[in-house]
């Protein structure tokens, strides 16, 4: 039987996967740069929330594993990559 934190957080992932999927179609369909570089953009929201999203199921389904300490060094971890991705 699966797990169901890891269940979700594969969900999650498809889900993405999914919406990348999409994007890329609708871009070709649109043939247009200036349209495609407005879905491309909307992309960018999507992974920083799968990402944060990801990581919270994980933390979440090993709390009863891992220390406080840990817990924040991975928050503290994630906070870092998003702040790398989205600072301008």
């Amino acid at each position: 039987m699966l797990d169901k934190f890891v269940t979700g957080m594969a969900s999650l992932r498809l889900f993405s996967g999914s919406v990348e999927i999409l994007a890329a179609i609708i871009m070709l369909r649109l043939n247009q740069v200036d349209k495609a570089l407005a879905v491309n953009s909307a992309l960018a929201f999507v992974g920083p929330m799968v990402l944060i999203l990801t990581t919270t199921i994980g933390l979440v389904g090993m709390a009863d594993k891992l220390s406080w300490g840990k817990i924040g060094w991975i928050m503290c971890g994630a906070a870092f990559l998003l702040f790398g991705i989205l600072k301008k």
